[in-house]
């Protein structure tokens, strides 16, 4: 549920905190006074784009705040997710908050429970605490896509769609490659020939990974050797072995200092210092004497050496390329026959094709079957809602039939309406109405949210091209719709603010040059004024307010 919402510098808004509670909301106000700024704000922190306009003019940066009550009863796996993603609960694990910043250069940054986000992670649990109707809702359904698409989220069947999505895109790449190799078969086998070729060679040379460098060391040391081994004993002489070495000066400064040590004792930590590096001195001297031992002049390995890295460059440059990238090279080749093979064994190709094919449509028909099962159910219940929104004897058929295999299954989905008795379905586009579109986009989104598992749903004007009687039966059925999830509803409709058990209003003022966007939450009096302003427009009259407690009271 929806806790909170706070804007700073936002578009018109300066500064704004609401608190919102549990059940049928409604945010009324003048034609532009800024109802649609709240919904744009709650759509950022939910992980909508942003650009730097909508930072209130003046300003450096717009800041968006959005804490929800998390109750996991109501939204299953949320905890799990927020762990998953290291999103730390607030609040002893009962607290979401979203905040969203956006600059002046049009950089914007997210943040869950004060962690950075992405706008991923903020959509994908944005999507688990709010579903957002918005005004332009009834000319979706008016798109096939949108029509399967509502059915199959009314029915709870997107890990099945899923399925289906995989399976056909499993089958279709594969007959794509069937497709290929049938097609390319001469090609294809001139290929292989030479790769069969190039592999040969190249296993006969097996070059191995990091050889190039190792056998770079080994020539320069094999090449230099009697220089190496020169200089190694002329070391070990200066160290130790000539008059006057390295050796015998350390032991006699040695002796030297501890002598005067016994007249200061603070010479005591350079004698230490002596001791270390005479102990250093012994281990050059020894690792200097056993390098010597292993030492020696070896023309065999040297010409070995120098013959290995004539063929490794040889290859490398056969190959255009360097010799170090010979191994991976040689891997790659394995790899590119081994997939040609592949390709080109035909009949493995059409097995598998047959095997996904056949797993394919067995999930189709599981979807389809559901699907008309949800069908049957989504149209009986709008049907019904129907009768009270001033369109009696109307009613609505899903029809769904067989079309070609695709990503979405082997059903072609659409609407079919009746809008009065005794007419046959037909179309939604060519027979429904602006107003009758509405309305009966408007009992579809109430029907299919009552099995929603998100806890707040938004509608943002869904009861434009209704009025009178209609209006109040749209009221009623939101406020029975409160009694299960948070509603917040934006409506011109007195009849449905009247349903409200909250009411806020949006109001735009001026000062200083400067036009501001605020919101209040309304008593009991207050909410009588701004329905009777709702009823009738600029003036107010003692019949236009005694009309809104008439409405409220009914309420």
């Amino acid at each position: 549920m929806l806790q909170s919402l706070a804007l700073r510098d936002f578009v018109i808004v300066d500064q704004l905190e609401l608190d919102f509670a549990e059940g049928f909301s409604v945010l009324t106000g003048e034609t532009g006074a800024g109802k649609s700024i709240l919904l744009d704000a709650l759509g950022l922190a939910l992980g909508e784009r942003a650009d730097s306009s909508q930072i209130r003019e003046g300003c450096q940066r717009a800041e968006i705040t959005a804490i929800f009550q998390v109750k996991e009863d109501d939204q299953p796996g949320i905890n799990a997710w927020l762990h998953q993603h290291d999103f730390l609960l607030e609040d002893e694990g009962k607290s979401l908050i979203l905040k969203r910043s956006i600059d002046h250069t049009g950089r914007s940054r997210s943040f869950i429970n004060g962690s950075a986000a992405s706008l991923h992670q903020l959509r994908e649990v944005g999507d688990r605490f709010v579903d957002i109707h918005g005004q332009h809702a009834h000319q979706l359904l008016l798109k096939s896509g949108a029509q399967r698409e509502l059915l199959d989220r009314h029915a709870g069947l997107n890990s099945l769609v899923d399925a289906v999505t995989d399976a056909f895109r499993a089958f279709s790449e594969t007959k794509k490659r069937l497709q290929q190799a049938e097609s390319a078969g001469a090609d294809l086998q001139r290929e292989r020939e030479r790769l069969e070729w190039q592999l040969e060679e190249l296993n006969e040379i097996a070059p191995q990974a990091n050889e190039w460098e190792e056998i770079k060391n080994d020539h320069s040391r094999l090449a230099n050797a009697a220089k190496i081994i020169q200089g190694s004993q002329a070391a070990i002489n200066l160290l130790s072995e000539a008059d006057h070495s390295i050796e015998s000066q350390l032991n006699q400064v040695k002796q030297e200092i501890d002598a005067l040590v016994e007249h200061d004792p603070a010479l005591h930590s350079v004698s230490e210092s002596l001791d270390v590096a005479h102990i250093q001195l012994d281990e050059a001297l020894h690792s200097l004497n056993r390098y010597l031992q292993k030492m020696e002049l070896d023309p065999d390995r040297l010409a070995e050496v120098e013959e290995r890295m004539q063929t490794l460059h040889t290859a490398a440059r056969k190959y255009k390329i360097r010799a170090e990238d010979l191994p991976q090279f040689w891997a790659d080749t394995q790899e590119r026959l081994e997939t040609l093979t592949a390709a080109q064994d035909i009949e493995a190709l059409r097995k598998q094709f047959a095997q996904q094919e056949a797993f394919y449509i067995k999930v189709a028909k599981e979807l389809s079957q559901k699907r008309q099962k949800a069908a049957q159910e989504l149209s009986k219940e709008v049907t019904a809602a129907m009768q009270t929104l001033a369109m009696s004897g109307g009613q609505l058929q899903i029809s769904i039939s067989p079309c070609e295999p695709s990503a979405n299954g082997i059903d072609q989905i659409e609407y079919l309406i009746a809008a009065h008795a005794g007419s046959t379905p037909k179309p939604l586009a060519k027979v429904a109405s602006g107003g009758e579109l509405a309305r009966i986009s408007l009992a579809i989104s109430v029907i299919t949210s009552k099995a929603s598992f998100t806890p707040t749903l938004i509608f943002d004007e869904v009861d434009s091209g209704i009025g009178g009687a209609v209006a109040q039966t749209v009221g009623e059925l939101l406020k029975r719709l409160g009694q299960s999830h948070q509603i917040l509803c934006v409506t011109h409709l007195a009849q449905v603010a009247a349903q409200g058990d909250h009411h806020f209003k949006v109001r735009k003022t001026q000062a200083d040059g400067k036009t501001s966007s605020d919101v209040s939450s309304l008593g009991r009096q207050e909410r009588i004024e701004e329905i009777a302003r709702m009823l009738g427009g600029a003036t107010i009259t003692d019949t236009t307010r005694r009309h809104a407690r008439e409405l409220l009271n009914q309420s």
